[in-house]
C-alpha cells in the first residue's frame, strides 16, 4: 500500500508541475533573457524599395506543400504577392501533391491576375501523392537557395516576415526562425486559451534556449543545415527543427512574424489532429531522446517539461486518480483528492454534454485540456501498436499477443534461471570432468525474420559434444547414437538440460520461450530449397527453447524430419493471432516439455 501511495503522489505531482508549476518556472527563469530588440527589428523597413543592402540578404525558398487546397490556394497566391523582399532573392513553389481536386488549376489562374507579382512562382504538379515528408525531403534537398521557408496554404504570412527573418539568419548561430501563430476564428474558447498558452510558452523556451519546434504555418531554416527526414516521420514541424538545434544551432522565435491561420477545423476533425500530434510527440520523444542530456542545458529542461511530460501526462492523470479512489478508502486525504478529481472531470465533461449551453470560459478550457489529453493518449496507444506490428511482426500476430509474449517471456526466463542456476555449476563440473573442451557451446542461429531483414544470433548451450566435433567434417545434422556425443552430454540431451543456457537468448529478445526451432545458416538455404514455405515459419515469429514441434516430434536428423515439423511450426504461427489460443498454446507446450523432460525423452 505504501508503494501506492508514493506512485500516485509522484503522479498527482508530475501533472500539477506540467500545466501549473512549469510554466510559472518557465516564466520565471526566462525573464531576462531576451533575443532582440525593438529597435533592431525596425531597422529592417524597406517599404518596397530597392536598397544597397539588398544584394546582402540571402537569397530564401517558400516551399508550399497542398494537398486538395483549392479554397484557400487563390488567398494563399495573394498574400504571397505582396510580400517585401527583392524579388531575385525570392522564390516560390506550390507543389501540389497528387491533389484530386482542382488546386492546381485555381493557383494558375489566380497567377494570371497576378501581373504585377514579379517573384518567380512556380506550380509543381505531381500526379501521385507521396506524403508531406516525402515532398519536404526532396524538394529541400533540391533547393539553391540559402535559406527554406516552409508554410502551409491555410496560413497569411505578414508581409515582412522573410526581411525580419534575414536578418536573424544575419547570426552564424541562428538555424532555425519561427513566428507567432494565431487563429482567424478559434473553433473554442477553449483552443483560444490552449495558443495563447502555447505562444507565452514558446516565447519562454525561446528564451531559454530554442522554441520546441516551430508551427508548420511558417517558419525558416537554414538549407545547408536539412537532414532527410525518416519517411514515417509524423510531427516534421518539430524534428526539422530540432533536429538543426541537435546540431548545435539557435532556434529564434519571432512574434513579429506573423501567421494567421485561416481554415477552421470540424469538432472531428480537432481531435484527429490531436492524435496525431500526440502520436507524433511520442515518436519524436523516441527518436529526439538524446536531447534530453544535461549538454543540452535549457533546452533539456523544456523538452522534458513540456514534451516529454505530455507524451506520459495522460498516464500519470490515469495513475492519479485511480491511485487516489484505491486510498480515498483509508485515508481523508485522498479521499479529498479523489472527490476534486471527480468534481474537475465531470467539470469538463459539461460541454461535451451540454453543447448549446453558455458556460463559463474556464470549463471551456478544462474541457479542451482533458480531451486533448485523451486523444494525445489514443494517438500514442495507435502508434505503438502499428510500430510494434510494422517492425517486428507479420500480420497475422495480433500485437496485444505481441506485448504479452514478450512479458511472459521475460518473466518466465527469469524465474526459470532462478530456479535452475544452482544446477549451473554442478552441470560445468561435470563436462569438465567428461571431456576437454569449454563449458559452453555458441553457435550462429537464424532468428526472427522480417519483410527485409533476417536476424543472426548466437544461441547458448551447455557443451554435450565432443570439442572437434564438426572438426573435418563441417556441420551435419546430429544422428541417433551419435559418437560426438559426450557421455554427460547425452544425459543432458535427454533432460534438455543443456538448453538451459538460452535463457539468457530470451532474455536478450533473441528467442522466446516458445516457438519454432532456431536452425543454423548453413543448412538453412538447402531446407529452403527443398521445402516450399520452409523460411515463412519465422517471419514475425521468434525461435523458441521449445516449441510445438518440440514436444511432439524427435531431434532432426534429415530433411523429412524438418518436412514434418513445418506443419507443427505453421499451426504455431497461427495460434498467435489471438491472446486465448497463443496462451492456451505456450501453456500446453511448457507442460508437454516438463513431461519430456521428466521422462528423459529428449535425444
Amino acid at each position: 500500500m505504501n508503494a501506492l501511495i508514493y506512485v500516485t503522489l509522484i503522479a498527482m505531482f508530475l501533472v500539477v508541475y506540467h500545466h501549473a508549476l512549469y510554466p510559472l518556472l518557465l516564466k520565471l527563469l526566462s525573464k531576462d533573457k531576451t533575443q532582440n530588440t525593438e529597435d533592431e527589428i525596425q531597422s529592417v523597413a524597406r517599404k518596397y524599395h530597392q536598397r544597397e543592402q539588398d544584394q546582402q540578404l540571402p537569397s530564401i525558398e517558400l516551399l508550399i506543400p497542398a494537398y486538395n487546397e483549392q479554397d484557400y490556394i487563390a488567398a494563399k497566391l495573394i498574400n504571397l504577392a505582396t510580400l517585401d523582399y527583392p524579388e531575385d532573392r525570392l522564390s516560390i513553389k506550390v507543389i501540389c501533391d497528387g491533389c484530386s481536386d482542382d488546386t492546381a488549376s485555381v493557383a494558375r489562374a489566380c497567377l494570371e491576375d497576378l501581373a504585377f507579382c514579379s517573384f518567380s512562382i512556380e506550380i509543381c504538379e505531381q500526379l501521385q501523392n507521396q506524403g508531406k515528408v516525402a515532398v519536404l525531403n526532396q524538394y529541400i534537398s533540391q533547393s539553391k537557395a540559402d535559406i527554406v521557408a516552409l508554410s502551409d496554404v491555410s496560413a497569411l504570412i505578414s508581409v515582412d516576415a522573410m526581411l525580419i527573418a534575414a536578418q536573424h539568419f544575419g547570426q552564424p548561430q541562428v538555424g532555425v526562425v519561427c513566428g507567432y501563430y494565431h487563429l482567424l476564428s478559434p473553433g473554442s474558447v477553449g483552443e483560444q486559451a490552449y495558443w495563447n498558452y502555447q505562444r507565452e510558452v514558446k516565447r519562454c523556451e525561446a528564451n531559454m534556449g530554442a522554441p520546441l519546434g516551430a508551427h508548420g504555418a511558417f517558419y525558416l531554416i537554414k538549407k545547408s543545415l536539412f537532414r532527410v527526414m525518416p519517411d514515417d516521420t509524423i510531427n516534421d514541424d518539430f524534428v526539422i527543427p530540432m533536429d538543426i538545434v541537435a546540431q548545435g544551432y539557435k532556434a529564434v522565435y519571432e512574434p513579429n512574424i506573423r501567421a494567421l491561420e485561416l481554415e477552421h477545423a470540424a469538432d472531428s476533425q480537432d481531435r484527429s489532429r490531436r492524435k496525431r500530434i500526440g502520436a507524433g510527440n511520442l515518436q519524436q520523444l523516441i527518436r529526439l531522446r538524446h536531447m534530453l542530456l544535461p549538454r543540452f542545458k535549457g533546452v533539456a529542461f523544456t523538452f522534458f517539461s513540456g514534451k516529454a511530460l505530455r507524451v506520459t501526462i495522460p498516464v500519470f492523470m490515469l495513475t492519479s486518480f485511480f491511485g487516489a479512489m484505491v486510498l480515498a478508502v483509508q485515508s481523508a486525504v485522498f479521499a479529498v483528492l479523489f472527490a476534486l478529481q471527480v468534481v474537475a472531470y465531470s467539470l469538463a465533461m459539461l460541454p461535451r454534454f451540454m453543447p448549446n449551453a453558455k458556460l463559463p470560459n474556464a470549463i471551456g478550457s478544462l474541457n479542451y485540456l482533458v480531451e486533448g489529453h485523451f486523444s494525445s493518449m489514443m494517438g500514442c496507444v495507435d502508434y505503438l501498436l502499428k510500430k510494434l506490428q510494422r517492425r517486428y511482426l507479420s500480420g497475422f500476430v495480433s500485437p496485444l499477443v505481441a506485448v504479452g509474449k514478450r512479458l511472459f517471456d521475460v518473466l518466465g526466463a527469469t524465474l526459470l534461471l532462478l530456479v535452475f542456476s544452482p544446477l549451473f555449476p554442478l552441470v560445468a563440473l561435470a563436462i569438465k570432468l567428461d571431456s576437454k573442451g569449454p563449458v559452453f557451446y555458441q553457435q550462429t542461429r537464424v532468428g526472427l525474420m522480417s519483410d527485409n531483414v533476417v536476424q543472426l544470433f548466437d544461441i547458448f548451450k551447455f557443451r554435450s559434444m565432443r570439442a572437434d566435433a564438426e572438426s573435418g567434417i563441417g556441420a551435419v545434422w546430429a544422428a541417433k547414437q551419435d559418437k560426438r556425443i559426450t557421455r554427460v552430454g547425452r544425459f543432458l540431451r535427454k533432460t534438455r538440460i543443456d538448453e538451459l543456457p538460452q535463457l539468457i537468448n530470451v532474455l536478450k529478445g533473441e528467442m522466446s520461450l516458445v516457438g519454432p526451432r532456431p536452425e543454423r545458416p548453413v543448412f538453412y538455404q538447402t531446407l529452403e530449397n527443398s521445402i516450399p514455405f520452409y523460411s515463412e515459419r519465422t517471419v514475425g515469429v521468434k525461435p523458441g527453447i521449445t516449441g510445438l514441434a518440440q514436444v511432439n516430434l524427435a531431434y532432426d536428423c534429415s530433411i523429412e524430419d524438418v518436412k514434418q515439423k513445418l506443419a507443427y511450426d505453421h499451426c504455431y504461427a497461427l495460434s498467435l493471432s489471438q491472446c486465448s489460443s497463443w496462451l492456451y498454446q505456450d501453456i500446453s507446450v511448457l507442460l508437454k516439455t516438463v513431461w519430456v523432460v521428466l521422462a528423459g525423452k529428449g535425444q
